[in-house]
């Protein structure tokens, strides 16, 4: 009888209950970490922007591109630019107007700058003048300073052109592509 009661107890050592085991706690902890680089981004930009000549007497043609920028420079030493090219010329072919060879000596596309400040911290420093488009390089729209950071909803910014009106330009319609581009660093 004495094996009885050890072997009971041996028996309810093995099955008790494992609810009262702890293997783990009721709550946990993570370390969440992010880094936060530079960039920029360009939304809303007018997709044609229609150049007409107001007045008479060959009057130059004129019109305007918008668009909204997004930007955030490194805080310290950081910097940005927006810039544009034209990256398909009219149909210099067809007798019209030419950026890369103007039918004219004088004949340009130009444009000039506005670009609001960014909201949250930081300069800009839009293109200063009327500028000469390019088919051979970037030109300077804007420059942003070091820790520029835009408003969560962007930035305006727009470019005024005015395109010389020759009267040596064959009538038509003609078309070029100017692309924009903005980086951060």
């Amino acid at each position: 009888m004495k094996g009885i009661p050890a072997l009971m107890a041996a028996s309810l050592l093995l099955t008790a209950s494992p609810a009262n085991a702890q293997l783990g706690s009721t709550t946990g902890a993570t370390t969440v970490d992010v880094t936060v680089a530079a960039e920029a981004a360009l939304t809303a930009v007018t997709a044609v922007t229609n150049l007409t000549s107001a007045g008479t007497n060959f009057s130059n043609y004129t019109g305007s591109t918008s668009m909204t920028y997004f930007i955030r420079t490194t805080a310290a030493g950081g910097s940005g630019s927006l810039t544009l090219e034209v990256t398909t010329d009219f149909n210099c072919a067809a007798g019209g107007p030419c950026v890369a060879i103007p039918p004219t000596s004088g004949d340009a596309l130009s444009y000039t700058c506005t670009v609001a400040n960014p909201g949250n911290n930081g300069t800009v420093t839009p293109c200063a003048g009327s500028q000469t488009a390019s088919t051979t390089a970037q030109t300077s729209v804007a420059t942003f300073s070091a820790d520029a950071r835009s408003l969560l909803a962007g930035n305006s910014a727009a470019v005024s052109w005015t395109l010389t009106n020759d009267p040596k330009y064959k009538t038509g319609i003609y078309s070029a592509t100017v692309t924009f581009t903005i980086s951060a660093a």
